[in-house]
C-alpha cells in the first residue's frame, strides 16, 4: 500500500512538473511571439511610406490618393456628365451629381419628410429642427447652421464681393444677388404689381414699391 501511495505521489509530481514545463515553454514561446510581433510592427511603421504633395505639403499614405488630390492643383477632371457636360475630379462626385438629373433624393428628414440629394444638406436641414448653429463668426459672434452661410456672412466684414456682373461690373457678396441683378439687364421682371402693372426683377423691389404707394391703395400681393 505504501509503495502504491508513493507511486501515485511520484506520478502526481511528474504531472505537476510537466505542467510547469509546459507553462514555461508556452510562456517562452508567447514572449518570443510577442517580441517577433513587436519587431514586425516596428518594421511596418518604419517602412510606411508617405506621399507628399509638392504644392501644398499635404501627405497621403497611398499614392493613388495623392494622384486624386493633385487634380485639385492641375485642374484635371476626368469624370464627365454625359447629360450636361459638367466634369468632376472624382467618380463619386459625378455619381452624386447625377441625382440632379435623375431626381434621386436618398436622404430623407425623419421629422418632416423632406428629401435631399446630399447627406450634408440633410445634416444642415436637421439643424433647422434642432436649432443648432455650430458655425460662429469670430468677429460678431453671429451663428449659422451652415458653413457656407458663415462664409458668405464673413464677406460683410471683409468687404469681399467675388460675384461680378459681366455687363456693368457691379459686384456682389453672394451669387443669388448677382442672379437677381442680372434680371435688370435681361429685362426679366417677373414680379408684377397688379395695381399699376409695373414689373420688378425681384420680390424685394416689388415689396418696396407697394410700401411706397400704400396711400394709393395698391393691392399688390407679395408672397
Amino acid at each position: 500500500m505504501a509503495l502504491k501511495k508513493e507511486s501515485q505521489e511520484l506520478n502526481k509530481m511528474e504531472e505537476n512538473q510537466y505542467d510547469k514545463d509546459q507553462d514555461f515553454m508556452t510562456g517562452e514561446q508567447s514572449t518570443q511571439n510577442e517580441k517577433t510581433s513587436s519587431q514586425k510592427r516596428g518594421q511596418k511603421t518604419e517602412s510606411t511610406s508617405y506621399f507628399t504633395c509638392c504644392q501644398c505639403g499635404k501627405t497621403f499614405n497611398q499614392k493613388q490618393n495623392l494622384d486624386v488630390h493633385m487634380r485639385i492643383h492641375n485642374g484635371e477632371k476626368p469624370f464627365t456628365c454625359q447629360q450636361c457636360g459638367k466634369s468632376f475630379t472624382q467618380k463619386q462626385n459625378l455619381k452624386v451629381h447625377m441625382r440632379v438629373h435623375t431626381g434621386e433624393k436618398p436622404y430623407t428628414c425623419t421629422q418632416c419628410g423632406q428629401s435631399f440629394t446630399h447627406k450634408g444638406n440633410l445634416n444642415a436641414h436637421m439643424r433647422g429642427h434642432t436649432g443648432e448653429s455650430p458655425y460662429t463668426c469670430r468677429l460678431c459672434e453671429k451663428s449659422f447652421s451652415r458653413k457656407e452661410s458663415l462664409k458668405t456672412h464673413m464677406r460683410i466684414h471683409t468687404g469681399e464681393k467675388p460675384f461680378i456682373c459681366g455687363q456693368c461690373g457691379k459686384s456682389f457678396r453672394c451669387k443669388e444677388n448677382l442672379n437677381c441683378h442680372m434680371k435688370i439687364h435681361s429685362r426679366e421682371n417677373s414680379f408684377i404689381c397688379h395695381q399699376c402693372g409695373k414689373s420688378f426683377p425681384d420680390r424685394n423691389h416689388l415689396r418696396n414699391h407697394c410700401t411706397s404707394i400704400m396711400y394709393l391703395k395698391c393691392t399688390c400681393v407679395v408672397y
